[in-house]
């Protein structure tokens, strides 16, 4: 039997699906499976705009993941195609929607022999319900691109159905019933209910509202962060959610809770009607819903509202005080606190210098507002750590936490972001009393504990921090997931604990590394330079993923370029001029199983001094064994010794 193959052919280059394999020439490119199922789908509907929910929806299918995923893909499809900055671009961006394959692509058919076994290709010429995909930009039916799938083209569904899955969410979604009486979710023992509020969602095709979606979702987050008697997930957790069909069960399962908040949003003109309902996840039952007219400049109750609703939705009990912060916020101007949600949105597309743009007008509009220094500060300092602002702007947002803590000194927000920043560039000592006074707002704040057990880590308290951030994740199981790692359980020796606090993904190279990390201490060699490998193909320019690269070259004795490479990501950190004392540690550890003795301590002295101090496991950790007949570190290490005493008699 014979059967045809598709190829598809740009450039340089060919695609073969049958083979899973991408050529430039006759050379073989290498790609990851899920970066070549990133690449097929883009070729596959090459001059059509994919968006990033579509592209999600059809990479992870069963799985709900961060946009940054995405963009990792991207980024290794276009590392892969050769692209540069100043080049022409196989892969177009469009602006916060998603991505195009703009080049000419050439399809081909590959005979191939089949047998009783094979999977039969068809032509899309054979079957005309295998058409090319619609162009439709509105269009959220995921594709597949699985290279085994039985068409040359995805299994499009009829647009009907597509049609028909779309109304019936939003006929979900879109109940505009008025006075319902709220039903309660009882809890037992000290357990607290769980909630999560998803980005609410544009019923128009309007992009220009599209910003409202999330930031007015935040804002209720926001303002729930100080109820003690209800653990609310972050914003950071429900952005991955944005514009997609929900899937009750399956989202509350992902983020672990009872209740889910849903909503829907039309603007007309000076008009803002919302649609939000509350939902058991385990029941499926609606406790409340409502339809809410606001006028458009009376945005800031919103977040007002909405929120005092969910709590009576819930039966929560509030303190005097939790129930003044829940019905009172600081009055702002309205047009300032629309350029406040418009950054907040673009921060979470991580547009930080944009976001920066707009919290900064926001803030010389109506300086009184606090939640607009305190996030305006957050986007400084993520420039700082991710865009090579540098110190400047380290300055920046320490300026701007403390006019937020002037304004409202009890904010939760700046003081879990400015205790990150002290923690971060080595005044751990500052951030701990920052972070305690603010559980006075909240004993139950997830974010506050993982922050506290993070500054514990660098002062070298290990079993404390361990518990902080344990009960962090008692109160949200997923706080922290996928952009920290609970580093303790390697500092304490506990590999097989550390290891299983990791979330099983494998396209995240922050995550991949510390996979590697934890099997390089148990000597188990071979599956850590696997896993080296991998993070540095995922993310070279990350510094983490560099040691791990040059912990790779060490275990295949190849020293000269593991040091090579360990000095390119030295030069890289003085030039961002970021200080990550715990990152510099490891640069150190690097250097030391490459033989590189002097700049193994010339970076522990920079990390030790640079306010990583965490003595005990300093002192014993075996990755520092080729330095320990060392002078210079016994010197080292009594500096760490007699930091972290200090630390420990202060706090403890």
């Amino acid at each position: 039997m014979v059967t045809q193959a598709r190829l598809y052919e740009f450039g340089p280059f060919t695609l073969d699906p049958d083979e899973h394999v991408l050529r430039k020439g006759q050379e073989c490119v290498p790609l990851t499976p899920k970066t070549f199922d990133t690449l097929l789908l883009l070729v596959r509907c090459h001059g059509r705009m994919l968006t990033k929910e579509e592209l999600m929806q059809t990479l992870w299918p069963d799985s709900f993941v961060e946009e940054s995923n995405l963009t990792q893909q991207i980024s290794m499809v276009r590392r892969a195609l050769g692209e540069t900055a100043g080049g022409a671009h196989f892969v177009v961006t469009v602006p916060a929607r998603g991505y195009r394959f703009a080049a000419q692509v050439n399809e081909r058919p590959r005979l191939t022999s089949g047998n009783g076994d094979s999977t039969t290709l068809l032509d899309e010429s054979s079957n005309p319900t295998m058409a090319s995909p619609p162009t439709e930009v509105g269009s959220r039916q995921p594709v597949s691109a699985d290279s085994r799938t039985t068409a040359t083209t995805f299994p499009w569904k009829p647009l009907a159905v597509l049609c028909l899955a779309l109304i019936l969410a939003a006929g979900f979604y879109m109940i505009h019933t008025r006075g319902t009486l709220p039903s309660t979710i009882s809890t037992t023992g000290a357990s607290l209910p769980t909630l999560a509020i998803l980005p609410f969602h544009n019923l128009q095709p309007d992009p220009g509202n599209d910003f409202l979606g999330f930031s007015l979702a935040d804002a209720v987050i926001t303002k729930l962060g100080y109820v003690s008697a209800l653990s609310v997930r972050p914003s950071s957790a429900v952005e991955k959610y944005r514009n997609g069909i929900i899937d009750i069960p399956r989202v509350a399962t992902d983020l672990g809770v009872n209740t889910l908040l849903t909503a829907n949003f039309v603007r007309e003109g000076d008009r803002l009607r919302l649609t939000p309902q509350l939902i058991d996840s385990r029941t499926q039952k609606i406790l409340w819903r409502e339809t809410l007219d606001f006028r458009y400049e009376n945005l800031l109750t919103v977040q007002d509202e909405v929120a005092v609703k969910i709590v009576d939705g819930l039966a929560v009990h509030l303190s005097p005080s939790e129930a003044q912060r829940l019905k009172a916020d600081v009055p702002v101007s309205p047009i300032a606190y629309e350029y406040y949600l418009r950054g907040i949105d673009l921060y979470s597309r991580n547009d930080f210098l944009t976001a920066i743009k707009m919290l900064e007008k926001s803030a010389e509009i109506d300086p009184k507002y606090p939640l607009t220094w305190a996030h305006l500060g957050k986007a400084y300092q993520a420039n700082a750590s991710f865009n090579f602002g540098g110190q400047n702007q380290y300055r920046s947002a320490l300026a701007a936490y403390q006019r937020a803590l002037t304004l409202d000194p009890n904010q939760i927000e700046a003081r879990i972001f400015m205790a990150n920043l002290f923690t971060d560039t080595g005044r751990v000592e500052e951030a701990v009393p920052i972070l305690r006074q603010a559980f006075a707002s909240n004993p139950n704040h997830a974010e506050l504990h993982w922050e506290l057990g993070y500054s514990y880590r660098f002062g070298g308290m290990l079993k404390e921090s361990a518990a902080e951030c344990e009960h962090a994740r008692q109160l949200d199981p997923g706080v922290k997931l996928n952009s920290s790692a609970l580093n303790t359980y390697l500092y304490l020796g506990e590999y097989d604990k550390f290891l299983a606090s990791l979330p099983a993904l494998n396209e995240v190279a922050f995550l991949v590394f510390y996979r590697g990390f934890a099997e390089y201490y148990q000597k188990n060699y071979a599956a850590a330079a696997s896993h080296f490998e991998l993070a540095f193909h995922l993310d070279p320019n990350l510094v983490q993923a560099e040691v791990g690269e040059a912990l790779r070259y060490a275990i295949l004795h190849q020293s000269q370029q593991g040091i090579a490479l360990l000095r390119q990501a030295e030069q890289k950190i003085e030039q961002r001029d970021v200080r990550d004392p715990e990152a510099l540690y490891k640069v150190a550890q690097a250097y030391a199983a490459l033989g590189d003795t002097a700049s193994a301590l010339r970076a522990l002295e920079r990390s030790i001094t640079g306010g990583f101090f965490a003595y005990p496991y300093q002192s014993t950790d075996p990755l520092l064994a080729p330095l320990r007949s060392q002078p210079k570190l016994a010197m080292l290490l009594e500096q760490s010794r007699a930091r972290h005493e200090a630390f420990q008699a202060k706090f403890f």
